[in-house]
Order: C-alpha cells, then structure tokens, then sequence
C-alpha cells in the first residue's frame, strides 16, 4: 500500500478514533468539521485513502469502512508528526527541507482544539526553558499557527533563527521570556518575530 500524507495519516486516525468511540463511521461532513476543511477537500482526502486501499466506501451515508488487514492497530492509535530541522524565514515551514525525520505521538496526549491544525516537531537545544519541563533534547509539538496569546510557549522565528519561548509584550515590543533565572528575557520590535506555531505537548525519548 502507498504512503500517507500527514493530513490522510490524521484523518484516518480520525476515522478510527470516531468509529470507536460512537460506533459508527463519521460523515463527510463531520470529518471536514473537525479538521475546519471544505466538505469537498475532506472528500478528496478520503477518495485518496481509498485508492491507498485504506478505506472502502459507497454512496450510502456513513458507510466508511477502514480496511484493518492493512491498518494494524499501532497506526490507528498514532500520529505522525514531521520532526523539523533548521527553520527558514521566507519558505513554508512544512517544506521538504525542513523536515529531517517523523515521529509517532500518541493523540489522546493533545489537547483539546489541536485538531484542524497542521502539527510538527521541534528539537530543543539548550536549558533556557528548564523550570516548564522543558529539557535539553527534548522535543516538542507544536501547531502550526501565525498568531499567538500572551503567556503562550511559542515557536519563533527571529532573524532566521528559531527558539522555543514564552511570548509577551512590553512596550510594542515582543518578548520571549525563559525559564530558567540563568537567562534573560529578550526583546525583539514585533516586525521581527514570526510565529511559527504554539507548542501544545511535549515528547520525550528516555
């Protein structure tokens, strides 16, 4: 069978997910609701699986079927997440020469809301976020997201390097606070932090 993408990986993990839980198979409809996409893109994305051969359907409402001989029960249960490397302003930040690996996340550990955002990870260097839990070769997931509230740990990108922080405002400035008293905040005039997304779970590999 082919390879997925990560938005196929997510909704057929949906998909199983959904049939667990209620029973039944969702609708077209519910899964485009979930991941906040047209009906008619939640549709390509499920004629995709099925010429993948990892779903079979008919015109008949939920008739979704996930064809388990191929879908072992590890892969229903979870996500592949792209792990990013070195992180470019100016290019999209899931382009091929930004992802160095893929990890597998359990998705019951996401918060709630996670779900209609591309996800990706993020190896941290370094012990500046240290009193959040947040170790030297840690990795962290994040959501792919341009905007952020005050007091959210993001992912930044200034002047072309990328940082792991809690972000903050001060003066119509950004500030990216640490956490750990061995570091100071920095400053930064906002036109020069981009945010790459909000750090939602944390992955560890003991």
């Amino acid at each position: 069978m082919k390879g997925l993408t990560q938005k196929q990986q997510e909704i057929l993990d949906f998909i199983d997910q959904f049939m667990r839980r209620e029973g039944m198979a969702p609708t077209v409809y519910e899964i485009a609701d979930y991941f906040d996409i047209k009906s008619a893109t939640a549709f390509a994305h499920l004629r995709a699986l099925q010429r993948k051969g990892y779903v079979t359907r008919s015109s008949k409402a939920r008739s979704l079927t996930l064809v388990r001989a191929d879908h072992p029960k590890h892969m229903s249960l979870t996500l592949s997440i792209p792990l990013l490397g070195r992180i470019s302003a100016g290019m999209p930040l899931l382009a091929e020469e930004h992802i160095e690996n893929t990890i597998h996340f359990d998705p019951t550990m996401l918060p709630k809301g996670a779900g209609g955002h591309p996800l990706f990870a993020l190896t941290v260097f370094g012990d500046s976020m240290r009193d959040q839990g947040i170790l030297d070769g840690d990795t962290v997931i994040a959501k792919q997201v341009p905007t952020a509230n005050i007091g959210d740990l993001v992912v930044a990108l200034v002047d072309n390097e990328t940082t792991v922080k809690s972000l903050y405002f001060r003066d119509d400035m950004a500030e990216l606070r640490p956490a750990n008293p061995d570091y100071e905040s920095q400053f930064y005039p906002l036109d020069r932090v981009s945010i790459q997304g909000v750090v939602i779970a944390l992955h560890r590999t003991l």
